[in-house]
C-alpha cells in the first residue's frame, strides 16, 4: 500500500484551505484545525466584507457623479443597517462555499484551537476545553494577524472600532474619524466618505498610502479633499477616548479632533503567541512573524507557514500562494519559488491603485533601471463617455531590451485593469509585445497598449 502522508493545517484562512486543497489534490490526508471560522479573517471579519462594503461604496459614487451624464434623481439613501446585514450574509455564505468544497475534497475540519506539541504534533483545544492530538509527517502554520491596538487607544466595539467592528453598526456614524493611513485606514475613509459620512483622516506621514506610488497617492488624496474628506497630515495619533456618544482623538502636537465614531487602522499583529511555535523549534521575527523561506519553511523540520503569520506581504492572494508552494514542496510536486517582484496587489478606493513588480520609488533611488512612461486616463475616449476624469497608466520597463518590470494603474477597476500588466510582468514579455495585443475600442485597456506603444524604440 503506498504511503499516505498526513498534513495537519493550523488556521482555516486563505492560507490554510488553499494548502488543504492542494495537499488533498495531491493525495494526502488533511486536517484543518481552526478557531475562527473557514476562510478566516480574510473572509469573515476583513477582505470579503470591506470590499463588499466598498462595492456598495462604488454604486454611490457612480451615483454622485451621474449628473454629469445627463442623469438626474432624488439622493440615494444609504441604510447603513441594511448595507451590513448583507455584508455578513455574503461573508457566512462565500465561509460556507469553502467549507462544502473542503468536504468535497476529503478534509477534515475540526473546530478548536490548535497549538504545536513539538515539531510533528498539533494539539486541537475544543471549545468545552478537551483535546485531540494529531500526528503529522507535515504541519503549517496559518494562524494569521489581528488589528494592532494601542493602551491608548482601545476599542469598546461600538464607538472605537477595528476594522473588524465595523459591521455591527445600525446608525451611520455622524462624523468618522479614521486613524491611519495605510490601506486599511484609506480604504475604509473613502468608502464611508462615498456613502455619505463625513470623514476625517488622520495621517502620522507626510501623505496618505505612504507605502504606494507617490503620484498615485497624491492624486487619491486630492480626489478624496475635493470630494470633502478631511486630511491631517503629518498628525500622529496620541489617544483615543470616548465621553458619551462623541469620540475625541488627540494628537501629539495637542491638538483634538472629536466625532461620533472612530476606527483603528494602525496595522496588525500576527497570531503567533500560544501556539507552542518557539518550543517547536520556529524561529520568530521581530513583531513575532513566523520566519519562513520562499518555500514557506520554517526553521523546524517538517514545519510551514503561510498568510499574514508570516509578514511577508499581507495579501490574501500571497496567503493562498504561499500555502500552496508550501504543500507542492512538501509533496514533491513542480514547485516555483515565492517571488514577490510579479505580486499585483490592489487599493479598493476610489479611485483605485493597482501596482505589480517594481516601482517608482525604486527606479528613483537607482535600484533598477528601467524607463517610464505615464499617460492620463482624461484621454481615453471610454474614460470620456464614462465621465471619468482622474487615474492614469503607468508603465516600466528594462532600457533597450523593452522587457515590462512593473505598472501603476489608477482608475476605476484598477483591480481588473492591471491584470494585463500583470502577465507582461509575469511572463517577460516586452512593451512592444504589449502594445500589439489587439485591445477593445473602445475601452479603459486600451491606455495599457498605448502606454506601451509609447515605450518603442525604433
Amino acid at each position: 500500500m503506498a504511503f499516505m502522508a498526513r498534513v495537519v493545517i493550523v488556521g482555516g484562512g486563505p492560507g490554510g484551505y488553499e494548502s488543504a486543497l492542494v495537499a488533498a489534490q495531491l493525495g494526502a490526508e488533511v486536517v484543518v484545525v481552526d478557531s475562527d471560522g473557514i476562510g478566516g479573517s480574510a473572509v469573515l471579519t476583513d477582505c470579503v466584507p470591506s470590499k463588499t462594503l466598498i462595492a456598495t461604496a462604488e454604486v454611490m459614487t457612480d451615483f454622485a457623479a451621474a449628473g454629469e451624464l445627463g442623469i438626474h434623481s432624488d439622493p440615494p439613501r444609504v441604510d447603513l443597517a441594511d448595507v451590513n446585514r448583507r455584508v455578513k450574509a455574503l461573508a457566512l455564505e462565500q465561509s460556507a462555499d469553502i467549507a462544502r468544497r473542503l468536504a468535497r475534497e476529503g478534509v477534515i475540519v475540526v473546530r478548536g484551537r490548535g497549538r504545536l506539541d513539538g515539531p510533528g504534533r498539533v494539539v486541537a483545544t475544543a471549545g468545552d476545553g478537551s483535546e485531540t492530538t494529531y500526528d503529522a509527517d507535515a504541519v503549517l502554520i496559518a494562524t494569521g494577524a489581528a488589528p494592532r491596538t494601542l493602551p491608548s487607544a482601545q476599542p469598546d466595539g461600538e464607538r472605537i472600532l477595528t476594522w473588524e467592528q465595523v459591521y455591527d453598526l445600525d446608525e451611520a456614524p455622524e462624523h468618522l474619524i479614521v486613524v491611519g493611513s495605510g490601506v486599511t485606514g484609506a480604504e475604509f475613509a473613502s468608502a464611508y466618505q462615498a456613502l455619505g459620512i463625513p470623514v476625517t483622516l488622520v495621517s502620522s506621514r507626510d501623505r496618505v498610502l505612504p507605502g504606494e506610488d507617490a503620484d498615485a497617492a497624491e492624486l487619491l488624496e486630492d480626489v478624496a479633499q475635493r470630494r470633502g474628506m478631511t486630511v491631517l497630515g503629518r498628525s500622529r495619533m496620541e489617544s483615543v477616548t470616548r465621553d458619551g456618544d462623541t469620540v475625541t482623538v488627540a494628537l501629539t502636537d495637542g491638538r483634538t479632533v472629536t466625532g461620533s465614531h472612530c476606527i483603528l487602522a494602525l496595522g496588525s499583529v500576527p497570531n503567533t503567541a500560544g501556539v507552542g511555535l518557539e518550543e517547536a523549534g520556529v524561529i520568530l521575527k521581530d513583531g513575532g512573524f513566523v520566519n519562513v523561506d520562499r518555500v514557506s519553511r520554517t526553521s523546524a523540520r517538517g514545519v510551514y507557514a503561510a498568510g499574514d503569520c508570516t509578514g511577508v506581504l499581507m495579501l490574501a492572494s500571497v496567503a493562498a500562494m504561499q500555502g500552496r508552494i508550501a504543500m507542492w514542496h512538501f509533496l514533491g510536486d513542480a514547485v516555483q519559488p515565492l517571488d514577490l517582484t510579479k505580486v499585483a496587489s490592489n487599493v479598493f478606493t476610489a479611485p483605485e491603485i493597482a501596482t505589480v513588480g517594481c516601482s517608482q520609488r525604486a527606479v528613483d533611488a537607482g535600484e533598477i533601471q528601467a524607463e517610464t512612461v505615464t499617460l492620463p486616463l482624461r484621454g481615453n475616449p471610454r474614460a470620456k463617455m464614462q465621465g471619468v476624469t482622474d487615474g492614469f497608466v503607468k508603465l516600466f520597463c528594462r532600457p533597450g531590451i523593452g522587457i515590462v518590470v512593473g505598472g501603476v494603474v489608477v482608475g476605476p477597476r484598477a483591480s481588473e485593469l492591471i491584470h494585463p500588466v500583470a502577465l507582461a510582468v509575469a511572463q517577460s514579455l516586452t512593451a512592444d509585445q504589449l502594445a500589439q495585443a489587439f485591445t477593445v475600442y473602445p475601452s479603459m485597456s486600451g491606455s495599457v497598449a498605448e502606454a506601451a506603444r509609447r515605450l518603442h524604440h525604433a
